[in-house]
């Protein structure tokens, strides 16, 4: 790495998805006894826990290209910053420093061979960085072309956050953009305005009042979605670029913690896939390096031998290809097919559980209308696919005395009647995700029951009968 200490004071992201899952699981499918269907969840963490706060963001950044001293290339430098670096804390200016280090190579990851340019398309994009205390944070970035006429570089607003909800942060970025384009001065009682307000719970609306030179005063709403467990993705990127079959091959490959790339020539397509593709595995949380866009100084890590989901831009290819790399599925995003494969994909998953979630990706596809819809119908044969094939977990975990709990491993897999079913769950439960789900559930202290969860299901059920009754 180009910047001394980098990797000491950030290690890529683990991805940890907010809980969601209230899980109703059919007797039939687990042990096979005709015992009633039984009702098992995870605890949802507060709102508090998963933003880290009570603020919308931390920090507001523009990042813009600057010669450097010698030569003719352009680094990539903060020129602008909210909160003011007087207005921090101690604490706050150690980390802020930190953060100067990192946000500029994740701002501009494709390096520094630059020229000024006439045209260039506007591009929305994330990052995710996780401190040395554990902590993370989203960077929401947007970068574009400044107002103004001739050659001229792009330039970055980037938005740090703990709070995982990219339409409402891709609109806020909206607002930045349409004041930055009067001046700098007039971001500030917007942002200021923003940072004093309390995130939204979810389906509710934070309407900030803001006032604009020649446009007199403004109020901005800002809603969070009703269902926020899917706010933080937005799965439509997916299939636009690769077949349900395809889709299909990346969640097996997740599922047995293999190295995946992207690849794709936009930033704004690499961090939607990977995002999305980290979300099928719901509500197991992907605990390997994870980098939505690597920056060139970073290629490097397509040669770990540990287990990552990274994004690739394409004009790195050859880079990628020339790396030695094993067991890894290689995604071209751009032209929807698999570079590099370990060959086995395909028959990962129990074959008539594959053969479900195909035929319920592929039902009622013209009944969906709104982002959450097109969420919930991606993501809810994914979520059944762990219900049937592990979902019996909690009715495995012995509770000792002191509140402890302890899975029982052999029990669980033997209460599968399946052969294909156990198959895969045999290697899954040697997995980090499903060994992580299980010490969170064994340290809960008692066993984990509640009200199912239904609303996946329900929209599944629905769509179901409105199919059954168009082919009557």
């Amino acid at each position: 790495m180009d910047r001394p200490g980098f990797g000491r004071v950030f290690r890529f992201f683990r991805l940890r998805l907010p809980r969601r899952p209230r899980w109703t699981v059919p007797a039939e499918e687990t042990c096979g006894e005709g015992k009633k269907e039984t009702e098992e969840s995870i605890r949802e963490s507060s709102l508090s826990n998963y933003t880290g706060g009570p603020h919308f963001f931390e920090y507001l950044f523009v990042v813009s290209l600057k010669k450097k001293n010698s030569g003719d290339d352009y680094e990539p430098t903060i020129t602008y910053q909210f909160p003011k670096r007087e207005n921090l804390l101690r604490g706050q200016k150690e980390e802020e420093e930190r953060l100067h280090g990192a946000i500029p190579l994740f701002c501009f990851p494709d390096g520094n061979e630059w020229v000024p340019l006439t045209e260039y398309p506007r591009e929305t994009f994330s990052f995710v960085l996780t401190n040395m205390d554990g902590t993370r944070k989203i960077g929401y970035c947007r970068r574009l072309l400044p107002a103004g006429r001739g050659p001229r570089l792009p330039r970055v607003y980037c938005i740090i956050s703990c709070i995982g909800c990219f339409g409402l942060f891709s609109k806020i970025l909206d607002e930045v953009e349409k004041r930055h384009q009067i001046s700098m001065a007039v971001i500030y009682p917007f942002m200021q305005g923003l940072r004093e307000s309390a995130f939204p719970a979810p389906g509710k609306t934070v309407t900030l009042k803001s006032f604009i030179p020649d446009s007199g005063t403004e109020f901005i709403s800002l809603t969070r979605p009703l269902d926020s467990r899917l706010e933080h993705v937005d799965l439509r990127s997916l299939l636009g670029c690769l077949s349900h079959e395809q889709i299909l091959q990346i969640f097996a490959s997740a599922a047995l913690e293999r190295r995946i790339i992207f690849l794709a020539e936009d930033l704004s397509t690499l961090s939607q896939c990977i995002h999305a593709a980290a979300a099928l595995l719901y509500p197991f949380s992907w605990a390997h390096t994870y980098i939505p866009v690597v920056p060139e100084s970073l290629l490097a890590t397509v040669c770990s031998p540990t287990p990552f989901m990274v994004g690739v831009q394409k004009r790195f290819i050859q880079e990628v290809l020339d790396s030695p790399m094993e067991e890894v599925l290689l995604v071209d995003l751009c032209a929807g097919t698999f570079l590099k494969s370990v060959g086995d994909e395909g028959d990962v998953l129990p074959p008539k559980l594959q053969n479900d979630i195909l035929t319920s990706l592929a039902q009622g596809n013209n009944d969906l209308q709104t982002l959450e819809q097109i969420n919930e119908h991606v993501s809810g044969p994914f979520v059944q696919f762990f219900i049937r094939t592990v979902g019996h977990y909690a009715s495995h975990i012995k509770w000792g005395s002191d509140r402890q709990g302890h899975f029982q491993e052999k029990s669980f897999c033997k209460a599968l009647t399946s052969k294909t079913k156990r198959r895969f769950v045999k290697k899954f439960v040697k997995t980090q995700l499903f060994s992580l789900f299980i010490q969170e559930a064994e340290r809960a202290g008692h066993p984990m029951q509640g009200t199912s969860d239904r609303k996946s299901l329900n929209m599944r059920n629905r769509r179901n009968r409105r199919n059954q009754k168009k082919r009557l």
